[in-house]
């Protein structure tokens, strides 16, 4: 198995268009890492400068202690799957599965060994006999991994394998991916926008933004501890809210003014010397969706100081939770409220947030002061 570094990596392409720069990373043997941003921001082109199919600009990349920036994809022994399956339309799953290890003149034996004991893995040993064509989306991006399987690679390179795959078969896919790297015991690096994929999936999560490394965390500590707005907004179903917020003192107390409302914020983020330096100055406050309360218990907890009334522009139910879109002094507010919700579309309502959860970020830099 490896471990892979990746040392100040630069892409320039002609004309000065640079898509990744300085990426640094360490990935231990055997990890799960995601890359995930939006379109565009490098997350692809770094795993193809990982697989030898794009070339580096500047900075050493290495598989193990192996400088591989010069050796060819073939010699690099890493397995990649790509979003469109790439699949040989002529070829049985069997073939399809078998070709790479035809090529590099693999004993026949093995090959029916490593094809059929992948496809055991995979749960489509029922179909080796069978074209592509005769395959649902999901039983082909199966056989895709399994191509990807039977190489014993060192490294998985996997670029948004599951985009093409309806919401339900993602959800389903999500998790034999994640039962397939345990089972394996392999490095995996993935490539999604998909941030709940990220969330599910990951051990460590690269947040990237036009070509930059914004932040590299577990899961739990990208949602809990987020560097800046970007991360914090990125992370998150839905996103989070940010409120444009004055922050004042009153004794010991720092309060958060939005719009025509007073916050009292907690006494740990009161008390939080960087925090200091923004009295009576601008922030953005960030609360998540999920600490907008409004049921009898959450107001009774939080109203007092972090109590407010909002105009429900939309209420849409989800069943076991409610999402609540609400206007809050021409401000827009997302709340994810659990169970049921009273609140009625077109009229005002009481909610409160958790401030204990909020994140206050710069309002120039977009970085975060206090969690």
């Amino acid at each position: 198995m490896a471990s892979l570094s990746l040392k100040h990596i630069y892409k320039r392409y002609p004309g000065g268009v640079t898509a990744v720069s300085d990426f640094c990373l360490e990935i231990k043997d055997k990890e799960f890492i995601i890359f995930v941003g939006p379109s565009g921001c490098g997350k692809t082109t770094t795993l193809r400068m990982i697989s030898g199919l794009e070339e580096i600009t500047e900075g050493e990349l290495y598989i193990g202690d192996r400088l591989v920036n010069d050796v060819a994809p073939k010699d690099r022994d890493i397995a990649m799957v790509f979003q469109n399956y790439a699949l040989y339309p002529h070829m049985t799953v069997f073939e399809n599965m078998a070709f790479g290890l035809k090529l590099r003149k693999t004993p026949k034996e093995e090959i029916k060994r490593r094809v059929e004991e992948a496809a055991r893995i995979l749960d489509i040993a029922h179909l080796l006999d069978r074209r592509p064509k005769a395959l649902s989306g999901g039983q082909r991006q199966r056989v895709a991994l399994g191509r990807a399987i039977v190489r014993e690679p060192k490294v998985f390179l996997l670029d948004e394998p599951l985009s093409n795959l309806d919401a339900k078969l993602r959800a389903a896919m999500r998790t034999e991916i994640t039962k397939l790297h345990k089972r394996l015991g392999t490095t995996f690096i993935y490539v999604t926008h998909d941030q709940i994929e990220a969330m599910t999936m990951a051990t460590r999560i690269v947040v990237m933004k036009d070509g930059l490394i914004q932040q590299v965390d577990t899961p739990q500590m990208l949602y809990d501890n987020p560097c800046n707005m970007f991360v914090a907004g990125f992370i998150g179903t839905p996103q989070m809210n940010f409120l444009n917020a004055t922050l004042s003192k009153k004794g010991d107390n720092v309060y958060a003014t939005i719009g025509s409302n007073e916050f009292k914020l907690p006494a740990e983020k009161a008390e939080n010397e960087a925090l200091q330096e923004y009295i009576g100055k601008e922030v953005i406050v960030g609360i998540r969706p999920e600490c907008v309360r409004d049921d009898d218990a959450g107001i009774q907890l939080y109203g007092k100081e972090w109590g407010c009334t909002a105009q429900v522009d939309v209420k849409e139910d989800m069943g076991a939770e409610t999402y609540l879109y609400l206007t809050l002094d021409e401000t827009p507010v997302i709340g994810r409220i659990s169970g049921r919700s009273s609140a009625v579309s077109g009229e005002s309502h009481q909610i409160a947030f958790n401030m204990n959860l909020a994140h206050i970020f710069d309002k120039d830099t977009e970085k975060c002061i206090c969690h």
